[in-house]
């Protein structure tokens, strides 16, 4: 088997300093590079390094990443993604999975787990935790059904994306849909760059007009109106 080809993609350089040195550890991993979300040649040195398995943390509060794992795709075509994150939220694991990731390790894992993952993933294999594994094929089946059934713009959205898109219709910003609906800002983050995609939308007014148009009424009064 062909050796593993590896860029390390994590906003915590301690972290991927000190996985370097364990991955490196293994003959059949090799760590072409480790770069921040943020690095402005992010994009140009993974095209330059040609890695078959990008790991990413994607936790940042100011990483979008609809955004961060399509400019991945396009700067390592084939490549596979492994997603190392320290949150443990079903919503962002079964969105990274809609978003093309291969697997999504938790960072407390153990290096020999993590390694197992990476081999695997270079063979076509997938994996996720098993305590979110229902949640993501449930998902996944649920957005091909809804492809499948047609309906409208508005088919395609999850049953959360739709409790984001309502929200917004509504009037609310990032910070009060997430308390309105018991979630964090990035996972809020998520689902509104997901649901943009779908909408084949680019922007929060548009997203609200495309769902005004589907009949999608406000059910509150905008809070940031006056009177």
């Amino acid at each position: 088997m062909d050796p593993v080809r590896l860029w390390l993609v994590d906003d915590h350089e301690l972290v991927t300093e000190a996985l370097s040195i364990r991955l490196g550890a293994f003959t059949d991993l090799w760590v072409l590079g480790r770069c921040a979300t943020d690095d402005p040649n992010l994009l140009a040195r993974v095209e330059r390094g040609r890695p078959n398995v990008i790991t990413v943390d994607p936790d940042s509060a100011g990483v979008d990443e609809v955004e961060l794992f399509t400019s991945l795709r396009l700067a390592a075509p084939g490549a596979r993604l492994v997603v190392l994150s320290g949150l443990d939220d079903a919503d962002r694991v079964v969105a990274a999975a809609r978003l093309g990731a291969d697997a999504w390790v938790p960072k407390e894992s153990g290096v020999a787990d993590l390694v197992q993952v990476l081999r695997g993933v270079c063979r076509g294999e997938g994996w996720f935790p098993p305590r979110h594994l229902g949640a993501v094929l449930r998902g996944l089946r649920e957005e091909v059904s809804r492809y499948r059934e047609g309906g409208g713009p508005l088919a395609a959205l999850t049953g959360r994306e739709r409790q984001v898109l309502v929200s917004m219709v509504d009037g609310l910003r990032g910070t009060e849909i997430a308390a309105e609906l018991g979630l964090s800002a990035n996972t809020v983050r998520t689902h509104t760059h997901s649901l943009y995609r779908k909408l084949g939308v680019h922007s929060r007014l548009a997203a609200v007009s495309t769902a005004r148009a589907a009949g999608l009424l406000p059910t509150r009064r905008d809070p940031h109106q006056t009177t």
